[in-house]
C-alpha cells in the first residue's frame, strides 16, 4: 500500500464515495434517493484510501451515541466500506481500520459498531457480533391470544410529520433498557423510521404511528408500521415497536393484530427476548424467520468501556486480553466492578481468564455468546474455577440489547 495515502475524505469528493458504495454493494441511487444519500454522507467522518487524487477505497464513521448498560457511549458508527475491485488485498481495509483506532480517542469513541455484510470479515479487526435479532412473522387471521390483559388506556393515530417529539422520550426509555440503541435526532426520526416514502419497498403505504401515552408520565408506548396488500389479504410491515410495559406491549400487539382486511405482521427486528413470545397464548402464531446478526461491537478503548459501564454484580477478576489490532488493549487487565463503579488497570498478576477482544466485545451488552460458553467451546481459557460463570453474571442486564438503526 505504499503508493497509497489514507486521508479525510473532504466533501467534495462524496460523489466518489457514492460511486464506490454503489460498485462494491452493486446498488444504484436512484434520482429520488439522491438527496437524502448525500445528507447521509454529510454527517459521516470519512476516511478514504487515494491513489493520487483518486479514491480507491473507504470508510465511514457516523458520530452516535450508543447505549450501553448504565450510560451511553461516544460511537464509532462504521459504514459505507469498500474497496475497489481493482486494488482489493492490498491492506487498504487494514490501513483505514488503523486509522480509525488512532483517532477514536480524539473523538472519545470507546466503542465502535457496524453490520456486517459478511461476517468473517470482521472478526478478525476484533468486532464481535453483540446485539443479533429475529425477523418475525405474526399470523392473525385467527385473534391474538395474550396471557395477560392489555391497557385498558386508549390508542391514537398521530400524524408522522410531528411525531418524533412525542416518541423521542419513549424510546430513548428504551435505550435505557437495551443497550445497543442510538441516540436519533428530529432530522433522523424523519428520514429513516418516519420517512413518507420506504424506498427499499415503494409499495408499502407511508408511516402510521399509533401512540398510547399519558398518566401516569413515563409510562406509554408506540408502534410505526406501513401496510402493502396482497392477492390473499394485507400485511402489515411494522417497523418499530416500543413499550414501557407489558400490558401497553399488549395493548399495542392487540391493535396491529386487529386491522381490518389484514392476515399478517411482519417485523424485521425484534429483541431476541422478545416479550411477545411470553405474554403470547399461543406461541405458535409467532414464527421467528430469520436471525441477524445485526450490531457488531468494537471495544476501542478497553479501559473506558468496561469502566464507563454499570455492572449487574461484583466481580473481581484478571483478564489476559488478546488484541492483535490495538496494542494499548492488549495484557493482563485487573476488573473491579460492583455497584458503586468498576476500575479496569493494569497488572502483571496472572489471569483468571483469557479471552479474545472480539468476544470480550460480543459479551459486553450481554446479547453475544457468554463467556462460559466461549470457554466450554475452545475460544477462551479459564485459569479459575469460576471466573467465566463470575464475569457473565457481572454483565448480565435484566433486557437484552437491541438495535432498530441499520447504517
Amino acid at each position: 500500500m505504499s503508493d497509497l495515502e489514507i486521508r479525510v475524505v473532504p466533501e467534495s469528493d462524496i460523489e466518489q464515495m457514492i460511486g464506490i458504495t454503489e460498485l462494491v454493494f452493486h446498488t444504484r441511487v436512484k434520482d429520488d434517493e439522491r438527496e437524502r444519500t448525500l445528507w447521509w454522507f454529510r454527517r459521516m467522518v470519512s476516511y478514504g484510501a487515494y491513489e493520487g487524487d483518486r479514491l480507491v477505497g473507504q470508510l465511514a464513521v457516523l458520530p452516535e451515541r450508543i447505549s450501553v448498560p448504565g450510560t451511553d457511549l461516544g460511537c464509532a458508527a462504521v459504514t459505507a466500506v469498500g474497496v475497489l475491485p481493482t486494488h482489493r488485498r492490498r491492506g487498504i481495509l487494514t490501513g483505514l481500520m488503523d486509522r480509525l483506532w488512532s483517532e477514536s480517542a480524539a473523538h472519545d469513541w470507546p466503542v465502535a459498531a457496524l453490520w456486517a455484510s459478511e461476517a468473517v470479515i470482521y472478526g478478525r479487526y476484533g468486532y464481535g457480533n453483540a446485539a443479533p435479532c429475529l425477523e418475525v412473522e405474526v399470523e392473525t387471521v385467527r385473534p391474538l391470544s395474550l396471557r395477560i390483559e392489555p391497557d385498558p388506556r386508549p390508542l391514537r393515530l398521530v400524524d408522522p410529520a410531528t411525531a418524533a417529539d412525542l416518541l423521542d422520550p419513549i424510546y430513548e426509555r428504551y435505550r435505557a433498557r437495551r443497550g445497543g440503541g442510538l441516540a436519533r435526532d428530529a432530522e433522523w426520526w424523519r428520514r429513516n423510521p418516519l420517512l413518507p416514502v420506504d424506498q427499499d419497498h415503494p409499495e408499502r403505504t407511508e408511516p402510521r404511528v399509533v401512540v398510547l401515552d399519558g398518566e401516569p408520565a413515563g409510562s406509554g408506548g408506540y408502534a410505526i408500521y406501513r401496510t402493502a396488500d396482497a392477492d390473499e389479504g394485507a400485511t402489515v410491515h411494522l417497523t418499530e415497536l416500543i413499550a414501557d410495559t407489558p400490558q401497553i406491549e399488549a395493548v399495542l400487539w392487540r391493535f396491529l393484530s386487529e386491522i381490518d382486511l389484514t392476515r399478517r405482521i411482519t417485523c424485521w427486528s425484534r429483541p431476541v427476548d422478545d416479550p411477545l413470545r411470553t405474554i403470547s397464548g399461543n406461541v405458535d402464531q409467532i414464527k421467528a424467520s430469520r436471525r441477524h446478526a445485526a450490531l457488531w461491537l468494537r471495544l476501542t478503548d478497553l479501559k473506558a468501556a468496561l469502566e464507563r459501564r454499570s455492572w449487574s454484580a461484583p466481580v473481581d477478576l484478571v483478564l489476559d486480553v488478546r488484541d492483535d489490532r490495538i496494542a494499548a488493549n492488549h495484557g493482563h487487565w485487573r476488573v473491579r466492578a460492583s455497584s458503586e463503579g468498576a476500575t479496569c488497570e493494569r497488572t502483571d498478576e496472572a489471569a483468571d481468564l483469557t479471552l479474545k477482544t472480539r468476544d470480550l466485545a460480543g459479551a459486553y451488552l450481554s446479547g453475544g455468546v457468554p463467556v462460559a460458553t466461549l470457554v466450554r467451546d475452545g475460544l477462551a481459557a479459564e485459569h479459575t474455577f469460576g471466573a467465566a460463570r463470575s464475569l457473565d453474571i457481572a454483565l448480565t442486564t435484566p433486557y437484552g440489547p437491541h438495535l432498530l438503526d441499520e447504517f
